[in-house]
């Protein structure tokens, strides 16, 4: 399918062939008609991706920060890596379309293939010829909607919002700074309930549009006394509420909202403005109530209501950002407001990096800009060939399936180059575009949506999995059972079920003379201090501790979701306890955990005791409730008068009877280079996986363990 990207470190745009989007639970596959593009949201994220490095800094402050901080803690390798992944990619655009439902994932419920849908969502209603929506961000329309209309979806529910923040009433005023797209849309919607509209703007070309369409009364801001005039058209009281709907660095739209409100008024930000507002009108002489807009309605940045489908009850919550859709579609099919005169250019898919030209530069009056689809293509999915790439024999021949940060960042830079024993064939991840970025920056011969193209092919005889940890079981049985070596980045899974299912795989490819290489991506035992580490400690028991400053994740972040991420115990912890059946080489037998307690449950400062089958003893300290500033992780372990000190994978530092000796790093080293490249040798000629199936499975068991422990307060025996 054809689909609209834009490099973000240049600020290039183009139309590039990548794969149908992967269809997940709970999502619909919907073939665009139209969709809209945001003039302001959009049009500010073209501007910035054009401008030099130091331009994006500055509009970027945050983000700078943060590189910043990689640079301190890691070094200038991962920092570049991290820096110019973001760069190089092409990333899509679009969040507002509209076209029909083609296909459907499990869970679906109240849609059906051929249905008309107006789909929403920053990653997923893009400029493109298909797009995998969840559920509750797209809402069915009537079988004979216009499309065209429709696909002003996103915007109309966050004008709709808006409206329902500013609580209005059947007579009272409203006045709405900014006169864009959303602003439209607010005064359209406002006028349809009754409410009387006086509109604002900076553009007299907007103004003069809301004049004609959808406010009672507009004015260019720069023009004298508009002020006096709203005084004098609400009887000397002011409005009722203030919806500000612009996009601007200034102070003047939260201000004079204050000058035009009424006492006890309301002022809503939907708009991206600066809320550094004068305290005069706001605490002193109106007490005015400011309230900002969440977005579509509530529910949106929900990971259960979005991704998971779990609705709010409407007798608690009247209006989620789905129900503002499916009202804002009402108003707009049953004709209590015309959108029409909003798009003033339509654009084929084909043409629509001009439409971005024309907004960037200006060039002629637009208001809203829709693309178009060519919905006669045909209808294909499967593998995209990436251009150059030649076919190679390797005896190792390599697929990737998912390809986020971490794989990006490390696991494929450290893919041995290509050579006649390993051969880079295919990448599937959830989106085309990461998968089409990912095959032609790192040599692969195909990217594709389809899990038949990797798992049914015979040139592909090893797996990387590097997909969110809900799916590894799933991913790791499916490639064991179609005969693939498997390298899957920690968790290996999240469930005991699934742990029995790959053991008794494992058994069966053993079994029938055809033994897999099953690896986890425990990358810390692989790295040059850890060896160290390890050969210099003597044979028998030993006290080990881990302390891992792990620091604070948002309890909505997908890691901490049981079912998706695992929980941080679960998901990363998995980590410190494979690091320490690694260093006294000794299984794990018992496990007692205790943790810092938690109004939500995250458990994520914990205390985990472990003890091993040769006796051995070791803590790990999972803290997030640390200082930024202490480094990550610290190791300690003792034995017969020995002790070893690994700090943060930079340093080592040894004691014995004489002078402590050690060695330090330029750069951080945890090991991910030389765990890829041990792995795809053991794959290429034979022996032992580097990490035997005892230890792996042991090693999950007992981060299963922690959660038991935690829970009933016991050790538990494994």
């Amino acid at each position: 399918m054809d689909q609209l990207t834009q490099k973000l470190g240049s600020g290039d745009m183009k139309i590039q062939e990548v794969p149908v989007p992967l269809l997940g639970p709970g999502e619909v596959l919907v073939r665009n008609h139209y969709s809209l593009i945001s003039s302001g949201t959009e049009g500010s994220t073209v501007k910035t991706a054009r401008k030099s490095l130091i331009g994006k800094a500055k509009e970027r402050p945050q983000q700078v920060k943060q590189v910043l901080d990689v640079l301190r803690k890691q070094g200038p390798v991962q920092t570049y890596r991290a820096v110019m992944k973001k760069l190089e990619a092409y990333s899509p655009l679009g969040y507002s379309s509209a076209g029909v439902v083609v296909d459907m994932g499990c869970d679906v419920e109240g849609l059906a293939i051929g249905d008309r849908v107006a789909c929403a969502g920053v990653g997923y209603a893009n400029h493109a010829e298909f797009v995998a929506v969840p559920r509750n961000l797209c809402v069915k329309l009537p079988a004979d909607a216009d499309l065209k209309r429709a696909c002003y979806n996103t915007l109309g529910a966050i004008a709709l919002q808006g409206i329902r923040q500013a609580d209005l009433r059947l007579g009272e005023n409203c006045a709405v700074i900014g006169l864009g797209l959303i602003g439209q849309l607010t005064c359209l919607m406002l006028r349809a309930s009754g409410v009387r509209v006086f509109g604002i703007d900076v553009d007299s070309a907007a103004v003069a549009t809301a004049r004609a369409h959808c406010a009672d009364e507009a004015w260019a801001r720069s023009e004298p006394g508009v002020a006096e005039r709203v005084e004098e058209l609400t009887g000397g009281l002011g409005v009722d509420a203030v919806i500000i709907t612009a996009g601007t660095s200034s102070l003047d739209p939260i201000n004079f909202a204050g000058r035009l409100a009424r006492k006890r008024g309301r002022v809503i930000v939907v708009g991206a403005v600066p809320t550094g507002f004068d305290r005069d009108p706001y605490y002193y002489r109106k007490e005015l109530d400011l309230r900002m807009s969440c977005s579509y309605g509530p529910g949106r940045y929900d990971l259960d209501y979005e991704e998971k489908g779990l609705d709010y009850p409407a007798a608690y919550v009247r209006w989620t950002e789905n129900r503002n859709m499916d009202a804002f579609q009402h108003l707009v099919h049953s004709g209590r407001i015309d959108v029409d005169y909003l798009t003033t250019h339509e654009f084929p898919l084909e043409d629509a990096v001009a439409a971005y030209g024309l907004i960037v530069d200006r060039s002629e009056p637009f208001l809203g800009i829709v693309i178009r689809y060519d919905i006669e293509k045909p209808f294909e999915r499967g593998r995209v060939q990436i251009a150059g790439a030649t076919a190679a024999t390797g005896k190792v021949g390599i697929a990737f399936i998912g390809a986020g940060s971490y794989a990006q960042g490390n696991l494929l830079p450290n893919l041995p180059d290509a050579s006649e024993s390993i051969t880079r064939r295919g990448v599937l991840t959830n989106t085309g575009t990461t998968s089409k970025r990912v095959a032609e920056r790192f040599g692969f011969e195909f990217c594709t949506s389809e899990e038949q193209d990797i798992l049914g092919s015979d040139a592909i005889n090893t797996v990387f999995i590097a997909t969110r940890h809900d799916t590894h079981g799933s991913y790791v049985l499916k490639s064991l059972r179609a005969g693939k070596h498997v390298f899957v980045e920690k968790p290996l899974c999240l469930t005991e079920e699934e742990l029995v299912e790959i053991e008794a795989a494992c058994a069966e490819r053993a079994a029938a003379g055809k033994p897999a290489h099953l690896m986890v991506g425990f990358n810390r035992r692989f790295s040059p201090l850890a060896v160290d580490l390890r050969k210099s400690l003597g044979s028998g028991p030993m006290a080990m501790i881990y302390r891992v400053n792990a620091g604070s994740i948002p309890a909505d972040n997908w890691i901490q979701d049981p079912a998706i991420g695992g929980g941080r115990i679960v998901g990363e912890g998995c980590h410190f306890i494979d690091f320490l059946t690694f260093l006294c080489g000794a299984l794990p037998v018992s496990v007692h955990a205790a943790a810092i307690p938690d109004p939500q449950g995250l458990n994520d400062t914990v205390s985990i005791n472990l003890s091993f089958a040769d006796g051995s003893i070791g803590t790990v300290c999972y803290f997030a409730n640390g200082s930024k500033e202490l480094p990550k992780e610290y190791v300690e372990v003792y034995q017969a008068g020995r002790t070893g000190v690994l700090r943060d994978f930079k340093a080592i530092e040894f004691f014995n009877s004489g002078k402590p000796s050690g060695r330090k790093l330029l750069n951080q080293d945890k090991g991910q280079r030389d765990m890829v490249h041990e792995f795809l040798a053991r794959v290429r000629d034979g022996g032992q996986p580097p990490i035997s199936l005892s230890e792996i499975v042991a090693v999950t068991r007992a981060s299963f363990a922690v959660r038991h422990s935690l829970a009933t307060r016991q050790a538990i025996m494994l």
